[in-house]
């Protein structure tokens, strides 16, 4: 029970660390404007 402990524990330690390299914009990309999107859909 120990060893299968421990190897829980390590194995969320190990997934938090992972984690925290993650690069990367941390927002949504704006949508285009309005006006290009009505242009388009004209077409």
């Amino acid at each position: 029970m120990k060893t299968l402990a421990i190897m829980a524990l390590s194995a969320l330690l190990l997934t938090a660390v992972v984690g925290c390299g993650q690069k990367g914009p941390l927002y949504l990309p704006e949508d285009a404007p309005a006006d290009e999107q009505s242009a388009q859909a004209s077409e």
